[in-house]
């Protein structure tokens, strides 16, 4: 009897050892959980905030109040400090310390029966003023006087237009894109052609680089594309290009990183001229994009290191999307259009999971590096 009790129990060990290894294989097979890094997202969304999400445990941990209603359009300061950030109704504009997550000022040029929208706003690096594309509607008795579109340079401490710069040639455009040099002492302003240089004391032209000029022999003129203003170094603009050649017309894309200080452009392409944005990944050595056409998206991804076109993997998508790279650069974070932002494998393009908002977003997605707090001053 004691035998047969003996083996049973031994067996019954057996079988528990056997379980538990089999417990421990499969937990083994598991896929670890892909860290975005240690930063901070912040989005603005309805009915009048900021998000402020923690990326490592991917948790609302706060808010910025909006004190002028839905945000529709921010734009972030060179030092990753301020918030500018124009109302929906696009008449006012309240700049928001990131840090204290308050708002520091406000202002609008709108007055009595004089309603001015501002398209677009471009603070300078140092604080002390903003340039402002502006469009003004005036109600008369029996009609709306529109206004010119005008672009124009705002003071911040004195809450005055300091003057409206002359468009180039005098042709009214109704945006103006528009960069900095770091220290503050230089405008670039990007025509259809050229790079227009203005000195910021009086906003006088003193220079014109014409990138209408081929960069080399064979080569029709760049064509300017959207920049990555949070990974990109400053002084700097590196976007997708396009570029026609003169003989057979042929439309090319390509990756161009354009020194501002130095007026050269260090440019490569890639292959046809297709429809992809374009976002960096802390340190610039890769880059992704999105291409979306109707039922069809694609992740893009650009190898800047070795400057080559790296590969495109399709995945489920939206109907409208934007992309940004975590700050450890290990994630690609999808969102614009409802309240969730999906996260994906940057490696595998694997769709991982999502953080949800407690309402619709309605601006940018920020991704800070560190807790705003935490950021020393620069």
């Amino acid at each position: 009897m004691k035998s047969k009790t003996s083996i049973l129990a031994i067996a019954v060990c057996l079988a528990g050892l056997a379980a538990v290894a089999g417990r421990a294989q499969v937990k083994s097979t598991e896929k670890p959980r892909v860290s975005a890094g240690n930063g901070t997202l912040i989005i603005g969304s309805y009915p009048k905030q900021f998000w402020i999400i923690d990326e490592a445990t991917e948790k609302i941990v706060g808010t910025i109040p909006f004190q002028s209603g839905i945000p529709r359009r921010t734009t972030i300061s060179r030092d990753l400090k301020r918030f500018y950030t124009v109302e929906a109704v696009m008449e006012k504009v309240e700049i928001i310390d990131i840090a204290s997550r308050k708002t520091i000022d406000s202002f609008t040029l709108s007055e009595g029966t004089k309603k001015v929208r501002i398209r677009s706003i471009e603070p300078d690096p140092l604080h002390r003023f903003v340039v402002m594309v502006t469009a003004s509607a005036t109600k008369q008795i029996d009609r709306f006087e529109i206004g010119a579109p005008a672009m124009v340079q705002y003071d911040l401490k004195d809450h005055t237009i300091v003057r409206t710069i002359p468009w180039p040639n005098n042709e009214e455009r109704q945006n103006a894109n528009i960069l900095f040099s770091p220290d503050g002492r230089l405008m670039y302003l990007f025509s259809d052609q050229d790079v227009l240089i203005y000195e910021t004391n009086t906003f006088t032209q003193i220079d014109k680089w014409e990138l209408s000029k081929p960069v080399e022999e064979g080569f029709g003129r760049l064509e300017f594309g959207s920049r990555d203003v949070m990974n990109d170094e400053p002084g700097f603009y590196t976007a997708l290009f396009n570029v026609s050649d003169p003989i057979q017309h042929r439309r090319m894309m390509g990756v161009g990183r354009v020194n501002l200080a130095a007026k050269s452009v260090d440019f490569y392409t890639l292959g046809p001229s297709t429809g992809v944005s374009f976002s960096m990944a802390p340190g610039r050595k890769v880059a992704y994009g999105l291409f979306e056409d109707i039922g069809r998206y694609e992740f893009w991804k650009f190898d800047l290191e070795h400057r080559k076109f790296a590969g495109r993997t399709e995945f489920k998508g939206r109907p409208r999307m934007g992309l940004k790279t975590s700050s450890n650069g290990k994630v690609l974070y999808i969102f614009v259009a409802g309240n969730t932002i999906d996260l994906y494998n940057a490696e595998t393009y694997e769709y991982m999971r999502t953080i949800t908002l407690d309402g619709d977003m309605t601006t940018d997605l920020f991704v800070l590096p560190s807790p705003p707090a935490a950021r020393p001053s620069q």
